[in-house]
């Protein structure tokens, strides 16, 4: 078979975002794309500029007091991160429009971190007046998200729980039970 450059088919290089990973356009064709669990990803573009970008976050910031330093892994650090990059790449705050996914609370009786972490993203947004264009938050399931950077489309999909895989019961050692004969 040979190939034929006028036909052949431009093919969107795809990047992972992982977390505590931000990732900013390049103008090239790419297709930005994480999976989320109780994290959030962000997806901020300027229509104008055409530049667009997306973190991925675990937590929403340090607790009050904790003296933890917000690193990689706080939406803090990371929405002030993307913002700043986008600047960089010639987007205007002001221009900004934002796509805000994950959140879900993955296990039943635990700490409810998705729903913090989407009222996180939700507050840091409203007080930077960068409209939320598209919400998919909550629940119970994981999403896998994919991301335009250049024409601010995205696409998310929602892991139904029966599509992940069932947990596997830890067998524990039995800790004697038996009789000894003593020689």
């Amino acid at each position: 078979m040979f190939h034929n450059p006028e036909t052949a088919i431009n093919l969107p290089q795809r990047i992972t975002v992982m977390q505590g990973q931000v990732y900013v356009g390049t103008g090239a064709n790419e297709i930005l794309t994480t999976v989320l669990g109780s994290c959030i990803a962000c997806c901020l573009y300027d229509p104008l500029a055409r530049v667009g970008g997306m973190n991925h976050f675990l937590l929403a910031e340090p607790s009050p007091g904790s003296g933890t330093v917000a690193d990689q892994n706080y939406g803090i650090y990371l929405m002030e991160l993307l913002i700043n990059q986008m600047m960089t790449r010639g987007g205007v705050k002001s221009r900004m429009k934002a796509h805000v996914y994950g959140g879900a609370n993955m296990h039943v009786g635990m700490t409810r971190i998705g729903d913090a972490n989407a009222r996180f993203a939700k507050n840091f947004l409203a007080e930077e007046t960068i409209p939320i264009l598209r919400m998919d938050v909550g629940g119970e399931s994981a999403r896998r998200v994919d991301f335009d950077p250049v024409m601010g489309r995205t696409r998310c999909r929602t892991v139904e729980p029966v599509a992940a895989p069932a947990p596997k019961p830890v067998v524990a050692p039995q800790t004697g039970g038996g009789e000894v004969e003593l020689f």
